[in-house]
């Protein structure tokens, strides 16, 4: 009779066989994660350096000089001599205004004059005649009073024909209508044949200076405080007046001007706390005009240590607090909160929150948690870091 155990040995190499292809299929998930590769990470390593700070801000442009061309004098406009958005000398003619009237006016201040004159000249031979008849009391006392006082009413209207007479100069001057300022001249207000003058001074063009020219703008007073004091420390380069620099940049195509920062007549706007600032800028091409939009950029100091991050590495929560992601030596990503100040150009400058050698990962930080793996990669230049 046969035992049962003889049908067992044949039956061990399978089973060992088997259980050997299932642990060669398994394998390990620490050993399967290590075997895949990180994802890469581009940042940024912190580097203080010294910086300019410098502020954009919005500013009107705004002539040097306005000046109202009006009619001084009444009558019909004769002639217009200026072309229309020309530049004009001041003293150059710009209308000329009936004179006929004018001129009868300084004929009969002529005559009013002249008879004052002829009154002054009986009054004085009246005063020589009754002289020695008053000293001998031929004449009484009031007759030669009389005599005097006619003399000096006779002196004192000379005087008045003499201002008649000046005054009517003047206005036959007014009918010749000159620029008071030197500039460039707009449209004309009236045309030939107008009636000006007549109960009002009647405006018939303008004229603005436009070289040099300047450009208004508000800042706030702690801004302006600091740009004072880093002007007076010699921390910012400033012209040979002592002045402040600013630079004013127009339009998409890249024009800028350099000027100078006027610190006279700075007033402080109550309800925000803001100044308003005047920069003086050459002009000699006329390229920038009363009312455009600029921008100004003022200079406030030079930062010793300043860091500067792009602005897309900026993350914001539902909180609005800014925070940045930050990879340590063992490349594990870490979120941290930090301070921003004021932007320059497409970077944020950071006042406080980050270290020198940190590194901050500056591209698609969407992509990335706190707590993660990742591989850095440093940002260069060229990659618009």
């Amino acid at each position: 009779m046969r035992t049962r155990s003889h049908f067992f040995p044949p039956l061990v190499p399978l089973i060992l066989l088997a259980l050997l292809v299932s642990g060669c299929d398994r394998q390990d998930p620490a050993s399967a994660d290590q075997s895949q590769p990180l994802p890469k990470a581009k940042v940024q390593v912190i580097e203080p350096a010294a910086h300019m700070l410098t502020e954009d801000l919005p500013g009107r442009i705004e002539p040097a000089r306005t000046a109202e061309v009006r009619a001084r004098v009444p009558g019909i406009v004769l002639e217009r001599l200026f072309e229309e958005g020309a530049d004009v000398k001041a003293g150059d003619v710009l209308f000329r205004i009936d004179p006929a009237p004018l001129e009868a006016a300084v004929a009969q201040a002529r005559g009013e004059l002249a008879r004052a004159e002829a009154s002054i000249y009986q009054a004085n031979s009246l005063v020589r005649r009754y002289e020695p008849l008053a000293a001998a009391r031929a004449i009484s006392q009031q007759e030669y009073d009389n005599a005097i006082a006619a003399q000096k009413s006779a002196e004192a209207e000379k005087l008045s024909a003499q201002a008649a007479l000046e005054t009517a100069r003047l206005n036959l001057e007014y009918a010749t209508v000159r620029a008071p300022i030197a500039g460039r001249i707009g449209r004309a207000l009236v045309t030939e044949g107008a009636l000006v003058g007549q109960g009002e001074a009647t405006p018939m063009a303008r004229i603005q200076q436009l070289d040099p020219i300047y450009a208004d703008f508000t800042q706030s007073v702690d801004d302006l405080l600091r740009l004072r004091a880093a002007a007076a420390e010699g921390r910012i380069e400033v012209q040979e007046d002592g002045a402040a620099r600013v630079r004013i940049t127009l339009g998409e195509d890249g024009y800028s001007q350099e000027g100078r920062l006027l610190f006279s007549d700075v007033s402080v706007e109550p309800s925000t706390g803001q100044v308003t600032l005047r920069a003086q800028l050459p002009n000699p091409d006329a390229v920038l005009l009363p009312g455009m939009y600029v921008r100004v950029q003022t200079e406030l100091g030079v930062e010793p240590d300043a860091v500067f991050i792009p602005q897309r590495a900026i993350r914001r929560g539902t909180d609005s607090i800014p925070r940045v992601l930050v990879v340590d030596q063992e490349g594990t990503v870490q979120q941290r909160t930090v301070e921003l100040g004021s932007m320059h150009g497409s970077d944020w400058r950071v006042v406080s929150g980050l270290e020198q050698g940190e590194r901050v990962i500056v591209d698609g930080v969407a992509a990335f948690q706190p707590g993660s793996k990742v591989e850095p990669v440093i940002a260069t230049p060229s990659q618009g870091e």
